[in-house]
């Protein structure tokens, strides 16, 4: 079914009011959740907001917690989620990158301790609606493991790489799998098989079947063995800048989606050095070379963020697709 957006919106912050959120943080919370959904990514908009009221009545979740400064230098920040939701903390950790870029040409700040951050690109569109280059990434739970082997030691660590643009922003919201977690059950949801090779099942064969991954864990990295070393990469940064925990060290400390570690980096463009033309010049002159690769069967091709910006689009005009099922049970909690 298609709901509007404002009546999303206006569901989602009833139900947060009613487990704990002061109302000015039910309002941007509920608006991030339903932005995911409106952006043509349920997986991590309206279709996970029930486990994430889950997390919030089980205490997983603090709804009153804010995130603590613990040192400044410069550009460069440190925060304490101290496992606040985790898309207040991520919203607030870019908030202040992007303040430091603005005073400094660009600016980092790290937040440890945090919760799940749901829908990563979030985070990057909103450097690139403030007009700034906008980079973050996470380290998670392990997820795949190293190349070679079948023992999970890496997390999925989703890169998000946003630049602005007037007449559309350039966002790549990526996990360092083949396909994320979220999607994975999407397809499960839907009884469908993946469009490639996910991973491995049980007996070391690469499947489409998402069951088959569910029970085996052993997600395929982007890029094989590139995938598996970015991973790597992406997790010892982030806890090296965050002070926080590693992906080895979340395992222990209790449930899924705690004492994450995040990065948030943001830079000016009017701080870069000038080019003939122009910042805005060159990014349009990178994307009309890339629109005027040749196409594969009369198919287009899009920029990352491209077919985002067509949903938002769709869905502000005619409402949100929702699951019928899914739409319900939220609106029961």
């Amino acid at each position: 079914m298609r709901v509007r957006y404002e009546h999303v919106h206006w569901e989602l912050a009833r139900v947060l009011r009613a487990n704990g959120f002061a109302p000015a943080r039910a309002e941007l919370c509920a608006q991030l959740f339903a932005n995911a959904s409106r952006d043509g990514v349920p997986s991590h908009g309206v279709n996970r907001f029930e486990q994430f009221i889950g997390a919030v009545r089980d205490g997983t979740v603090d709804p009153a917690a804010e995130p603590a400064l613990i040192s400044a230098s410069g550009a460069f920040e440190q925060w304490d989620g101290r496992r606040g939701p985790g898309v207040l903390n991520a919203h607030h950790a870019m908030t202040r990158a992007i303040a430091l870029s603005r005073a400094h040409g660009w600016g980092i700040a790290g937040l440890r301790n945090t919760t799940h951050w749901m829908r990563g690109g979030t985070y990057g569109w909103q450097a690139a609606d403030a007009g700034v280059i906008g980079v973050c990434w996470t380290n998670t739970r392990a997820g795949m493991p190293p190349w070679g082997s079948t023992t999970l030691r890496i997390g999925n660590n989703p890169i998000v790489i946003a630049v602005p643009r007037a007449s559309g922003a350039i966002v790549l919201d990526m996990a360092l799998t083949q396909f994320s977690y979220g999607a994975i059950n999407e397809y499960r949801r839907r009884g469908e098989t993946l469009p490639v090779d996910g991973g491995y099942d049980t007996t070391g064969q690469l499947t489409r079947d998402p069951e088959a991954l569910a029970a085996s864990k052993r997600m395929l990295p982007i890029g094989a063995w590139k995938g598996a070393g970015l991973g790597l990469m992406v997790d010892l940064l982030a806890t090296l800048i965050t002070g926080g925990f590693a992906t080895h060290e979340l395992s222990p400390i209790g449930a899924d989606g705690v004492g994450y570690s995040q990065v948030f980096v943001a830079i000016d463009p009017s701080a870069l050095p000038a080019r003939a033309g122009g910042v805005a010049e060159v990014v349009d002159a990178i994307v009309d070379d890339f629109h005027g690769a040749q196409q594969v069967d009369g198919r287009r091709v899009f920029y990352p963020g491209e077919r985002t910006l067509e949903a938002r689009v769709e869905n502000m005009a005619h409402g949100i697709d929702l699951d019928l099922e899914i739409w319900r049970r939220v609106q029961a909690l």
